[in-house]
């Protein structure tokens, strides 16, 4: 039960901040189960890949409201989304299997460095300038799959690549961010599966598992941040977004230190 709740406050937070700041819960989701699963005594073999593989199984439903939210307002662009797609899915599937072939402790490792530097990225507001084009069919696949890679490999909905991508190829600001969280979604999905099937009738695995997402924490998850997602989102318009991205900046920077610390 102790457990359980924790996933549900985990949820809102994950939520409010996501809502709040237009950023992916994974940054947030996969150090805190990484230290919850520790604390759980769960094999250290398989923490990382069970937390990073869950933290994309909650995506998948976290980017269906995000996507319909930005769709209303007719800010996502379908065709660029339909381009990086292809390259996206196969991504994101050699990433799990990339992941798969990583201990525990270096995908650990290799997430805190990833965090640290989305981290500086936000907190120096470093964004690409705007000096080129969308690239054609196969630019914009080899693009599409590099964000599979990374993002498979940490969890995440890919937003903070997928962003600057786009930015740099010339798609306004609140555009690239819309398109960003649509392409999300083939990234959750491909995801989830991909570390279902790496992590099938692995012997460490805790109950309630499948593969490496572990449900308990999914479901936790999942309740309680689309709920207060929304809320994020109306407090967006109240407080100032460049200097929360600051605080949450350092935030994401002692997430990061510790990954590589610990």
């Amino acid at each position: 039960m102790d457990g359980l709740l924790i996933y549900l406050l985990l949820g809102v937070f994950v939520g409010v901040i996501a809502g709040l700041l237009g950023v992916g819960g994974g940054l947030i989701i996969v150090p805190v189960l990484i230290m919850l699963f520790q604390s759980f005594s769960f094999s250290a073999d398989i923490i990382t890949h069970l937390a990073v593989g869950t933290s994309l199984a909650t995506i998948v439903l976290t980017s269906i409201s995000s996507v319909r939210a930005h769709h209303l307002h007719g800010a996502v662009l379908w065709p660029v989304f339909w381009k990086l797609t292809p390259g996206i899915v196969v991504g994101t599937l050699l990433g799990a299997l990339l992941a798969n072939a990583m201990s525990s402790a270096l995908l650990k490792n290799f997430f805190g460095v990833f965090e640290l530097a989305v981290a500086l990225q936000m907190g120096l507001s470093l964004r690409p300038n705007a000096s080129r084009m969308l690239p054609g069919r196969l630019g914009i696949s080899l693009a599409g799959s590099v964000i599979g890679i990374f993002s498979a490999l940490v969890g995440i909905g890919g937003g903070s690549l997928t962003v600057p991508f786009l930015v740099w190829c010339n798609v306004t600001a609140q555009k690239a961010v819309a398109t960003s969280s649509a392409c999300g979604l083939p990234i959750a999905i491909a995801g989830s599966i991909g570390f279902m099937l790496t992590g099938w009738q692995n012997p460490h695995l805790p109950t309630g598992s499948t593969g490496f997402v572990y449900w308990p924490a999914f479901l936790g998850i999942v309740l309680t941040s689309m709920l207060t997602a929304p809320v994020g989102a109306r407090l967006a318009h109240r407080l100032p977004a460049n200097t929360l991205k600051r605080v949450f900046a350092v935030f994401l920077a002692i997430l990061g230190i510790r990954m590589l610390l610990t």
